[in-house]
């Protein structure tokens, strides 16, 4: 049984990577196809990925060797349909592809006729279709059932991530959108990768998606239905009263205690708004510790350091962690501060319930499936100031004795295990075994295909 991975990317490690990982655990020889890999700013990656990933058969495409295109992907992503449709998978049994934004699901797996070149082939997506689509129909596919291709080429799973951000008017990684010269730029590439993106998804034989909030942006865009199987987190038994590492003990805010500090975890991006965490803890003096880096740092610093000339400064920016760091920082705190924007999912909720820390999230995607409020954490409404410092003086009256009492026992019991327990839906021994459960049905049902592991 020939299989095959497909991801994105590899600049980063974040939710995406981890469910890469787990995958690749399952099938350790499959190789990884991927467009590029920056190693480079993969090095910021949690301790010990970095030599992990590089064991791996990683194939790239060309534009692994433009440093150009590989630097500014994101405004060039136009060059998406030629990047993924020069990459032929046709001759493996099984394909699973990891895919967000950047639509690796483009791969080629149907086989073509012999001699006919790959750039004129209709086998698949067309990566030729967007760049022709000035002068003729950009797609297709549209009169064809993605059922037909079956039988001619590798089953094609893709675990979708989120369908891309960009293209359907969620917010994305920056808010670059302000300017007009970059909407009418984003106007017209994302008008044809659209029509990509759409025939890309008609080419998939099964979708996973990793939310029902996934699932039903996957319905409503490309009317498809998909299976749910949340990513994996790890359970993390970490405890409090474990010796802390050098970096953490230095820190401002020592681990001394559970309860001692808000914590936010995730990329330093516009879409994560951990801006609202800063200005909310800074302004009712509350000690809140960041982990993560990203495009926003600087930015984000500068905010931080704002209004602390005249106390000792209560926000701390720690960098990436390790797995092991991180999993301290989750236990100590007194609870994460999530602000995302219209999640797909939310990984690092999760990650914080299974280490028995409640969460303060925005109610917006797939958070609300996970964080349950006033039982795993708490969930405010807006993207403001004042609807997080409401969300965290809620917080803190659920947590006073009287209230806690009252809602049956211990605060900080309560909390602990109502979030244990809800971390173990996305377990990453659950999320493989359902993987391969799900894979080994097709191949069950395949007189061609015998079970992939």
């Amino acid at each position: 049984m020939k299989i095959a991975l497909v991801h994105d990317y590899l600049r980063e490690y974040g939710g995406a990577e981890r469910v890469v990982e787990a995958m690749h655990e399952i099938w350790p020889e499959a190789p990884l196809y991927t467009s590029f890999v920056d190693w480079p700013s993969f090095a910021k990656a949690p301790a010990g990925k970095v030599d992990l990933f590089k064991s791996w058969d990683i194939r790239t495409s060309w534009l692994a060797d433009n440093w150009f295109v590989r630097k500014f992907h994101s405004p060039l992503r136009f060059l998406a349909p030629l990047i993924w449709g020069s990459m032929d998978l046709s001759d493996y049994d099984v394909v699973i592809s990891s895919s967000g934004w950047f639509m690796c699901r483009g791969i080629r797996t149907k086989r073509a006729e012999v001699g006919v070149p790959w750039f004129s082939r209709r086998q698949g997506p067309d990566p030729t279709s967007f760049h022709r689509g000035f002068f003729a129909k950009a797609v297709t596919a549209l009169e064809t059932s993605h059922l037909a291709a079956r039988s001619n080429g590798p089953v094609h799973i893709c675990y979708i991530h989120h369908p891309p951000r960009n293209l359907y008017g969620y917010p994305t990684g920056s808010d670059l959108q302000k300017y007009w010269p970059v909407r009418a730029y984003a106007t017209i590439v994302n008008f044809f990768l659209r029509h990509y993106d759409w025939e890309t998804a008609q080419q998939v034989d099964y979708f996973i998606a990793n939310s029902e909030e996934t699932a039903r942006r996957v319905k409503k865009f490309y009317r498809r239905e998909s299976t749910v199987i949340y990513p994996p987190i790890g359970a993390g038994n970490h405890k409090s009263q474990i010796p802390m590492t050098k970096q953490i003990l230095n820190s401002k805010f020592q681990i001394q205690k559970k309860n001692a500090y808000f914590l936010s975890v995730g990329r330093l991006t516009y879409s994560k708004r951990v801006d609202l965490a800063i200005m909310v803890c800074n302004r009712l003096k509350l000690p809140l510790k960041i982990v993560g880096t990203g495009k926003e740092e600087g930015y984000l610093q500068k905010l931080a350091s704002q209004g602390q000339a005249l106390r000792s400064k209560n926000i701390e920016f720690l960098g990436p962690v390790s797995d092991e760091e991180l999993g301290k920082l989750y236990a100590g705190a007194k609870a994460l501060i999530f602000c995302a924007l219209e999640e797909d999912f939310g990984m690092v909720p999760v990650e914080a319930m299974a280490h028995g820390t409640p969460v303060i999230a925005l109610a917006q995607g797939g958070v609300v499936e996970s964080v349950i409020d006033g039982q795993t954490g708490v969930l405010f409404r807006e993207p403001t100031v004042a609807s997080l410092a409401e969300g965290i003086e809620r917080f803190e009256k659920l947590g006073r004795p009287a209230v806690a009492h009252a809602l049956a026992g211990n605060a900080g019991d309560r909390w602990e295990e109502n979030c244990r327990k809800q971390a173990k839906k996305s377990g990453k021994e659950r999320f493989q075994k359902a993987l391969l459960a799900f894979v080994n049905k097709f191949a069950a049902s395949n007189p061609h295909l015998h079970n992939v592991r």
